[in-house]
């Protein structure tokens, strides 16, 4: 018993000296801290502004993205969905990766449809601030939203009237539709999704209902 305890609390130190790089507006943190939240595990959130000058992101993560999580012995993990499937498998707690390979793969294909629509959103939204209105594409801008359409389209068809994205439970594709959906309240308001798929929205508000939820939301722009 003595030794299994000493082996648990030495797994529960190494565990807390993960580091986590990220900033508190990026939706794929907020992917992969409401995991370490259901999860019950710590990680130590150290912000980072990857469009600054003087950002440090290049010496973690080479593509100079969030998040990037810093192990015990410096090993550095991304992206948000390296980082969630490798977060899940550190405590049996809340299970969000189902181990079957078929549900597996159904959840995992979720997480890329949403975060397909981030994907879509991000450039779009790059377009439309970074470049000067005399050089932005608005056919490029048109395709990213028509993306962000139609992946909204699909999840609600393929969420119906489920309570759960898949099975009777919150998994993964949960954590990743609600970034998502999320993300277009935060950034794009003018989508009306929530008219348009009402079971989304339900699935969302119950969502945040949830303390990982509320204490990841963003803060006002």
């Amino acid at each position: 018993m003595r030794s299994g305890l000493k082996q648990a609390l030495s797994r529960v130190a190494i565990l807390c000296l993960m580091k986590l790089i990220g900033s508190l507006t990026s939706p794929y943190v907020r992917k992969v801290r409401i995991v370490f939240s259901e999860k019950k595990l710590d990680v130590d959130l150290h912000l980072e502004n990857v469009w600054a000058a003087d950002t440090k992101i290049a010496q973690s993560n080479p593509l100079g993205k969030v998040p990037c999580l810093i192990l015990d012995d410096g090993e550095a993990i991304y992206d948000s969905r390296v980082i969630a499937e490798y977060a899940d498998a550190l405590s049996p707690v809340s299970k969000l990766i189902p181990a079957d390979h078929r549900e597996r793969a159904t959840v995992k294909t979720w997480e890329a449809l949403a975060d397909g629509i981030l994907d879509a959103g991000i450039l779009a939204r790059l377009e439309l601030t970074l470049r000067p209105a005399e050089q932005q594409s608005q056919t490029w801008v048109q395709r990213q939203m028509g993306k962000i359409d139609t992946a909204l389209r699909q999840m609600s068809e393929l969420l119906g009237e489920n309570a759960w994205c898949h099975g009777n439970q919150m998994t993964l594709a949960d954590v990743a539709v609600g970034c998502a959906v999320g993300y277009l309240l935060f950034r794009f308001p003018d989508i009306q999704w929530q008219a348009q798929y009402p079971n989304l929205d339900r699935l969302y508000q119950k969502l945040m209902q949830r303390t990982s939820f509320i204490e990841t939301t963003p803060p006002a722009a």
